[in-house]
């Protein structure tokens, strides 16, 4: 492979399953030229203790089709670890965080707004959105048995009930959607309007767009 021609570097790293003593052999970064030295980073290989659901990795997402040949993910390396942090924080508390997408190679946006031309839901791809800059979180909570905590809506939900200010839920929703928000907000990362799931890190203007493609050998 002509690397140079690719336009990035793939940092190989070998990390070796807990319990199972086997080693896997993953691509941890995806660097390309002109962003400042931050790469994006699989942030399993910084916390193993994360979920994984990559929606767009399956079928099982509001478009219907696989958009990602397989689900990882990658994020700016200052966000995936204050991302570690706040996960710390919901551990000592009993749950743990379940990531459905993270930073989205800009062609699969140009999918996404084909499927639902709507700005409220989908970033117009000609202006990309924070999940292309490798800025933006989808996630819920699950409990100690991995079970998700109760949002209202299910993910990529698109209407009012999924909306941030939408409060004619049961209180413990209200309380499950407090938690996320008020937690994550300690570390940088803001909710919008109408997703209770979509987080941005508040400096992700700093990246710029991308549309790399993870390895998935």
């Amino acid at each position: 492979m002509n690397f140079s021609k690719c336009g990035f570097v793939l940092v190989f790293s070998f990390l070796y399953a807990w319990g199972a003593g086997t080693a896997l052999f993953a691509q941890q970064y995806l660097e390309e030229a002109g962003d400042g030295g931050v790469r994006l980073v699989d942030v399993m290989t910084l916390d193993s203790t994360f979920l994984l659901d990559i929606r767009y990795a399956t079928t099982n997402n509001f478009t219907g089709e696989q958009m990602y040949d397989c689900g990882k993910c990658y994020l700016r390396e200052p966000v995936a670890e204050l991302l570690i942090e706040a996960h710390k924080e919901f551990k000592k508390a009993g749950y743990r965080i379940k990531l459905f997408d993270c930073y989205r190679p800009r062609p699969i946006q140009y999918k996404l707004w084909e499927s639902v031309p709507d700005p409220r839901y989908v970033a117009r791809p000609w202006k990309g959105s924070v999940h292309n800059r490798g800025g933006a979180v989808d996630l819920t909570l699950v409990d100690s048995t991995g079970k998700e905590l109760e949002m209202g809506t299910p993910y990529d939900f698109f209407g009012e009930r999924a909306h941030q200010d939408f409060k004619d839920l049961p209180a413990d929703i209200l309380q499950h959607r407090s938690l996320l928000t008020e937690t994550l907000r300690k570390y940088h990362f803001s909710p919008i309007r109408t997703e209770w799931w979509h987080f941005d890190y508040n400096k992700n203007k700093l990246y710029p767009l991308s549309d790399l493609v993870w390895d998935c050998n």
